[in-house]
């Protein structure tokens, strides 16, 4: 079996900056010579998440906006009574999100739909550096 780890190095705009990483997690399996197994792409930092979505302008106006209904900035979060950074609302929306996610390598190519992308979100209040790490594993 083989293990090949790379990384992705983002600059983020700040809050719910979206951005297409696809590409660069295919560069990454096609490095690591897996023809079938699975590629694991995951983000380091409790503020930001990783998931799939048709990468277009309607759903990256729709995705702030659904965040902000059901974790809206304008309501109290504990987070604030500890470390008051204003971002208590980041890190709950960040755990619901996850910060990783599992893809199908199927004859070297990712199995992602026609319309599927994978997408980093930032979820800090700030910009950030941001490190995206890719684990690849198969045959």
């Amino acid at each position: 079996m083989v293990v090949y780890t790379d990384e992705i190095n983002l600059s983020t705009k700040g809050e719910v900056d979206i951005i297409d990483v696809t590409s660069e997690v295919e560069k990454i399996v096609n490095k690591s010579g897996v023809s079938n197994g699975v590629a694991v792409v995951f983000c380091v930092g409790s503020t930001c998440a990783v998931t799939t979505v048709e990468y277009e302008p309607g759903l990256k106006k729709d995705i702030p906006e659904a965040l902000e209904r059901l974790f809206p900035k304008n309501i109290n979060y504990h987070h604030e009574e500890t470390w008051h950074d204003g971002n208590g609302h980041s890190h709950v929306r960040a755990s619901f999100m996850k910060p990783d996610l599992t893809i199908p390598i199927v004859n070297g190519k990712l199995t992602l739909g026609t319309w599927q992308q994978i997408v980093f979100l930032e979820l800090d209040v700030r910009k950030r550096n941001r490190k995206v790490i890719v684990q690849v594993l198969g045959e």
